[in-house]
């Protein structure tokens, strides 16, 4: 709350809202106080210098304490039109704070805004749906604050009712766009475009205007990965089918090497195979250990009867267990049977 009643401060400010309601109050002020000395007797002390100027507040105010009051029919009048150029001030100034704060918020809905943040997350683009499911994954696992920044199509911001989400909107290639979105001061950056030409060229803006920012791209053509590793090789691009995958990058830079490594021919690979009928009683932990040690592989999963588990490791595993592993070659039972022997 501190934080947005400052930047709103700060914008009124700007704004210079204040300028007509000061010189209403500076004009009633300077033209009531020779007119309160000619109506009242030099007896009465609401007419010397000291004095007026709190006369003047608490009447204008209409708060008026009473110390102090005038005693003649013209020195009434006078304070009648302190108290009417008073209200006039304060309806003028309450009138343009109302109209600043709404402009305010229409900027905010409309994305015309600058966002003031740092170390925050980007997401460049927007698709119905999609986005909103991106944002509450993200969201879920991560309390820095997010920006959508949308093209101009989207007139006003989809998802106002989003806790600790801004809106920009514009060109989405365009740097003045992104300085508005603060890809320049981001820590991630996601780029989520309509079409793959739309995020090459999306990409080249936001590693232009930041960078050092994480930057991830989803991509429709995953051979067309190579291009943005010329654009910048620290660029990483996922499947834009795969949101999930995108947001585990977001947060844990590099999963996406590895499922691209896992996914790739001549890579490491996943696997799976029954554990032979012929080999002895063993726990989860033998397993995992032998196997990485002998063949350099990881033992992901386990399934039995129908359900993928996840042992501990000093779980014994039935025999019609199945191993789901990481490895560069699949092993066969011979294999497995020969470095789990004594």
């Amino acid at each position: 709350m501190p934080f947005v009643l400052s930047r709103l401060i700060r914008r009124l400010g700007r704004a210079r809202f204040w300028v007509l309601p000061a010189f209403i109050i500076a004009a009633v002020f300077v033209t009531s106080w020779p007119l309160m000395v000619w109506a009242e007797p030099s007896s009465n002390s609401i007419t010397s210098v000291k004095t007026y100027w709190w006369w003047f507040l608490v009447t204008a105010a209409t708060v008026g304490y009473g110390d102090f009051f005038p005693t003649t029919v013209g020195g009434r009048l006078v304070g009648v039109y302190v108290i009417v150029g008073g209200i006039v001030t304060l309806t003028t100034l309450f009138t343009r704070i109302a109209t600043a704060i709404d402009n305010a918020k229409g900027q905010r809905m409309k994305g015309h805004r600058h966002v003031e943040l740092s170390d925050h997350l980007v997401i460049v683009g927007y698709t119905p749906g999609r986005t909103e499911r991106l944002i509450q994954e993200i969201t879920a696992d991560d309390a820095r604050r997010v920006v959508l920044c949308a093209a101009e199509d989207v007139r006003e911001n989809p998802m106002p009712e989003q806790h600790g989400l801004d809106f920009v909107r514009g060109d989405l290639a365009e740097e003045s766009v992104l300085q508005r979105a603060g890809v320049h001061r981001a820590a991630r950056v996601l780029i989520d475009a309509r079409d793959d030409n739309e995020a090459l060229a999306v990409t080249v803006a936001v590693t232009h205007v930041n960078p050092t920012a994480h930057t991830v791209v989803t991509l429709r053509d995953m051979g067309r990965a190579r291009n943005f590793s010329y654009v910048d090789a620290n660029v990483r691009c996922v499947q834009w089918h795969s949101p999930r995958l995108a947001t585990e990058e977001l947060e844990d830079p590099g999963i996406a090497v590895v499922y691209a490594d896992l996914m790739s021919h001549g890579g490491r690979n996943t696997y799976s195979t029954r554990l032979p009928d012929a080999l002895p009683p063993v726990n989860f932990g033998q397993i995992q250990e032998v196997l990485g040690r002998s063949f350099t592989t990881t033992v992901l999963a386990v399934q039995h009867e129908g359900t993928i588990i996840n042992p501990g490791w000093d779980t014994p595993l039935p025999e019609s267990a199945v191993l789901f592993y990481v490895g560069e070659r699949r092993l066969s039972d011979e294999e497995i049977l020969g470095a789990l022997a004594p």
